[in-house]
């Protein structure tokens, strides 16, 4: 992901970990890079340990954490020591002369940052990834396979195709790459449009992120007629309800909205489909997530605001998509001012950012517009909805070179440590995994056998990373 190195020495140094948990002694390491030369060998330093959270001790002594120790660069020119971290937040270490100037002041010789996390948090691991994209199974440019190599390269650690009306581009994503080492999680996923019902349009656009199995293909429609019914093209077990005909889909929205009630300014039978849809998409044991509702079609809002305030204090989906695939303010400017409207009126929801992708190579301007960190058990289908409708999740802005993160305090916090400090690293590695990726996908058979061939060997890789530079709960 393209994201703005904030702190130059991330390449100049190799300082881990990066993250540690309170209350526990950790021991933390530097080591010179690049041919560094600010630090001479066995020569004492002073290290300033620093909790940003606490203000400057010469201005807020009672507030401030400010830890003080003298050490020796070992002879590779770095240092490794053991603190405890008593608060949760970021510490910077500043590793000062130990004798003082003559202004008095000591010469501050370089500054690194780490970040200490409570117990509760240290069970998760930071996860980078996105909920909603097109394959050339619908409206977008690269086959699902392709789609996932490119991502990958990109940084993402999980992804789900979801095209529209169609969740067979995402088993053929996951089908694809069954056989061959990667540690990108492919979700299971579609963009769900749904026949219209007489003369009313169902316009709603909604995606089933993890569903075991399809809700598009529960209706006959462009699913059953490209690919067929059977189970194995529409769900991931033969556990999954029979198609119904359109005529029998038309009874259930009709008998459903018999049972709502709706205002005056919000259509019935389209309220009465979505009630369906979401409560369908639990069932499969998905999430449900509310997508673009401020996209500007027709020169209009996608969804009515009646509508939305409908959806919002009905709480009908899992999670909303606070930023999504355009770049226009109206788009993830309103959306945003929206959610935090809906927060102060007391709807508390949990948010995603995602690309609404089309196309996933430097050929889109949009193809790294928004994304969404979760914090998870494990890089999983299960584990990522657990996260998000936890709300562990958060909504990453990046149409400009300055991201901006949206979500709880606590977690942006944290997450936009990780965004300087660790994802950059994180990502560097997964430029080679999606390069192979994308071989194993497109290249001649004796290049697709190597690209297996390296993958399986570097496979792991990015995980023994994440053990190096964060140090969770295990």
């Amino acid at each position: 992901m393209p994201f703005p190195i904030a702190y130059p020495n991330l390449y100049d140094y190799d300082l881990f970990p990066k993250v540690c948990v309170t209350n526990k002694a950790t021991t933390i390491t530097v080591r010179w890079l690049n041919g560094a030369q600010d630090f001479q060998e066995n020569r004492a330093y002073l290290l300033r340990i620093l909790s940003r959270r606490g203000g400057d001790p010469a201005y807020h002594p009672a507030s401030s954490d400010c830890t003080e120790m003298v050490l020796t660069s070992t002879p590779e020119r770095g240092f490794s020591f053991t603190h405890t971290f008593a608060s949760e937040g970021e510490y910077t270490l500043r590793f000062e002369e130990v004798e003082r100037n003559a202004q008095g002041k000591r010469v501050l010789i370089q500054a690194f940052q780490v970040y200490c996390i409570e117990a509760d948090l240290a069970r998760y691991i930071p996860l980078v990834g996105d909920l909603h994209m097109h394959s050339t199974y619908s409206d977008g440019d690269q086959a699902p396979e392709v789609v996932c190599a490119n991502y990958r390269r990109h940084g993402y650690d999980f992804l789900a195709i979801t095209d529209h009306r169609r969740y067979y581009p995402s088993l053929y994503a996951r089908s694809f790459y069954q056989d061959i080492a990667t540690e990108l999680a492919i979700i299971p996923g579609e963009e769900v449009q749904l026949p219209q019902i007489g003369d009313e349009h169902l316009d709603a656009h909604v995606i089933n992120f993890g569903g075991t199995y399809s809700i598009n293909a529960l209706v006959e429609g462009v699913a059953s007629q490209e690919v067929g019914t059977d189970w194995t093209i529409r769900s991931l077990t033969p556990n999954c309800p029979p198609v119904m005909r359109k005529e029998e889909f038309a009874h259930v929205i009709r008998e459903k909205a018999h049972s709502i009630t709706v205002p005056d300014d919000v259509d019935l039978i389209p309220t009465a489909a979505l009630h369906w849809i979401y409560d369908a998409i639990r069932e499969a044991g998905g999430l449900g997530v509310y997508v673009h509702p401020n996209w500007v079609t027709n020169s209009v809002d996608h969804v009515p605001a009646a509508l939305h305030d409908y959806l919002v204090s009905h709480q009908l989906f899992d999670a909303f998509e606070v930023l999504g695939g355009e770049t226009y303010f109206e788009h993830n400017g309103l959306q945003t001012a929206i959610y935090h409207e809906d927060q102060a009126r007391c709807h508390r929801y949990p948010i995603v950012g995602c690309t609404d992708s089309h196309g996933s190579d430097e050929r889109n301007s949009k193809a790294l517009i928004a994304s969404t960190m979760v914090f998870a058990v494990a890089n999983e289908r299960a584990a990522i909805i657990d996260a998000i409708k936890a709300y562990r999740s958060v909504a990453i802005d990046t149409i400009s070179a300055e991201f901006r993160l949206i979500g709880s305090t606590r977690l942006v916090r944290y997450a936009g440590f990780l965004l300087k400090n660790y994802i950059p690293l994180h990502d560097a590695l997964c430029v080679e995994e999606g390069r192979l990726m994308k071989i194993a996908a497109t290249g001649t058979s004796d290049e697709r056998e190597e690209a297996t061939a390296l993958l399986a060997q570097i496979h792991g890789r990015v995980g023994r990373h994440r053990r190096k530079y964060l140090a969770l709960e295990s």
